[in-house]
């Protein structure tokens, strides 16, 4: 997730619970459940889909809204939306899905395949220039194409065949697809509604209509709370174990410690020293994530080039970062350090089982004596005084680490300095998204369950101006060549991923988080998951005393 969508430091609270969406036998409730109070270290900043930008957004999408599958306790794919999985063809390009006739949205209308078809229209629409559209144009016949604005809307290779048969044609077999259909963009929306509303929708919690487990209320954008209630319209809402979930916003760790204590916070997210302090607490959790914190490199900003378009500058700041001290005494919360792009155990070989990380080593790993020559060689080229914006969020975790390597850098290389600048989680990831920043230490999490999800970030065309054409071709061949080869398909994917991160030092990767949490004894069904939304609320509660 461009984000980036579960992360220990800055990010939303990742607690995934098992879905419930395939209809199995209905929950009984041999008790009482009370108000969940949950916090978010960052603001939710829409309700439209179409528009999402960082975690918060995606948790909340994902309560609000129904897609076509979603993911149990073991991150595996069940039906929500959809009434079963979906209808393949021998060449892996025409997905046939039928749909619950019982969903309705909360204003009683049918959930149809016409909404599925609008929604993803709308994000391919080159006039919206919507963030996520890349996953419709990685994917979706002529929706590339459309993109550019060389093909009409109407062209994309998505069409409701009836009210319950929605059929999807791919530019090319992708065996992850159905995968990518858990996150929010693939969501439906109404159109009639949508419409109805205009520039308006999604703003606030009144002028949407919740197709999902949770309507939303109380929140408009701006707010740092908001309520999520019980869908009494939604298809499965028997097996909707809270009727009300509370959030608020909290970015400090020991603000969430307090709230805990004082019995304000159900679950609270703790990080660097004060992990370490509670991990006796019998409230102590830690969970691992698919989440890395890693450091955009950018190469042009303001149509100016930066020192970064330097790979000998890159490989000088990748290779002198301690990454082993700055997990285990700056992050500090059980996390690992990371060395590589795919975290480990996250998605596994196809044909043996082997986890990718195991099979594709360790990349760039701490070398100071390897960082001086490298520091050498881009002085020689850049001047004996190079300056770097570091832009952070405004997290407390993340502002700590972005003051960690500041020192740490500036100390290891003569001539170095890094200014520091926290900001908002979304102002940052705006001016990211316009390129206006020179190195931007962030997270991300995948959007489906497959290396390319993460790989594809630096592809041509990215938000940090990397290129490389050796690294775009074996993408273009995993994705083309290899499409229905898994076993070369996977070999060239460990390739890609040396080319990007050790040849040519797109970006430093940091570490692999662990959610490290306070919780409730009388919270109960917490999990995981590794892509898609981090969080899904349908069935986590709070029992009665």
């Amino acid at each position: 997730m461009k984000k980036g969508i579960k992360a220990i430091i800055g990010l939303t609270l990742m607690l995934t619970i098992i879905s419930g969406c395939s209809g199995g036998k209905e929950a009984t409730k041999s008790q009482e459940t009370k108000p969940l109070n949950l916090m978010s270290p960052s603001e939710l900043t829409t309700l439209d889909t179409s528009v999402m930008l960082d975690f918060p957004d995606a948790i909340v999408q994902t309560a609000a809204f129904e897609g076509l599958y979603a993911l149990d306790d073991k991150d595996q794919l069940i039906p929500a939306a959809a009434k079963g999985m979906p209808e393949i063809s021998e060449d892996g390009k025409t997905y046939k899905i039928k749909l619950r006739e019982e969903a309705k949205w909360s204003n009683d209308d049918p959930v149809t395949a016409a909404d599925f078809e609008y929604a993803w229209k709308k994000m391919i629409d080159p006039k919206n220039g919507f963030v996520y559209s890349f996953l419709v144009a990685d994917t979706i016949l002529n929706a590339e194409e459309i993109s550019k604005g060389e093909k009409p809307v109407d062209e994309l290779g998505v069409k409701a065949i009836d009210d319950q048969t929605l059929e999807i044609k791919l530019k090319e077999a992708k065996p992850y697809f159905t995968s990518v259909l858990a996150f929010p963009t693939f969501f439906p929306q109404n159109q009639k509604f949508v419409e109805k509303m205009g520039t308006d929708y999604g703003t606030t919690s009144e002028n949407v209509i919740y197709n999902g487990p949770f309507t939303v209320a109380n929140w408009k954008q701006t707010d740092l709370s908001w309520d999520l209630k019980k869908n009494e319209k939604y298809w499965d809402q028997a097996n909707v174990k809270s009727d009300k979930i509370h959030y608020e916003v909290v970015k400090e760790a020991s603000t969430a410690l307090n709230l805990f204590e004082d019995g304000q916070l159900d679950v609270a997210t703790v990080t660097g020293e004060l992990a370490k302090q509670n991990q006796s607490n019998p409230n102590y959790h830690s969970y691992p994530t698919a989440t890395m914190n890693y450091i955009r490199l950018n190469q042009k900003r303001k149509d100016k080039e930066t020192p970064l378009k330097n790979e000998n500058l890159r490989k000088a700041l990748a290779l002198g970062i301690d990454k082993e001290n700055l997990v285990n005494n700056i992050i500090a919360d059980g996390s690992k350090p990371l060395y590589g792009a795919v975290t480990e155990g996250f998605v596994s070989n196809p044909e043996t089982g082997v986890d990718f990380r195991e099979e594709a080593g360790d990349l760039m790993t701490y070398n100071k004596d390897e960082a001086l020559k490298y520091w050498t060689l881009a002085k020689k080229e850049l001047g004996d005084n190079i300056t770097l914006d570091l832009m952070v969020t405004d997290d407390g975790s993340y502002k700590k680490m972005g003051e960690s390597l500041q020192g740490s850098l500036e100390k290891l290389f003569e001539g170095l300095t890094i200014n520091v600048t926290a900001l908002p989680t979304e102002t940052a990831l705006n001016l990211s998204r316009e390129s206006d920043y020179d190195m931007f230490l962030i997270y991300w999490t995948p959007d489906y369950q497959d290396p390319i999800s993460t790989l594809n970030m630096l592809r041509t065309g990215n938000d940090r101006n990397y290129s490389n054409a050796k690294y775009d071709a074996l993408l273009d061949d995993a994705s083309q060549k290899y499409a229905t080869d898994l076993e070369k398909r996977w070999e060239t994917l460990i390739t890609a991923e040396k080319v990007g991160i050790e040849d040519t030092a797109g970006m430093i990767i940091i570490s692999q988080n662990q959610q490290s949490v306070l919780q409730n004894e009388q919270v109960k069904g917490v999990n995981y998951h590794t892509f898609a939304a981090p969080l899904t609320l349908k069935n986590i509660y709070k029992e009665a005393e």
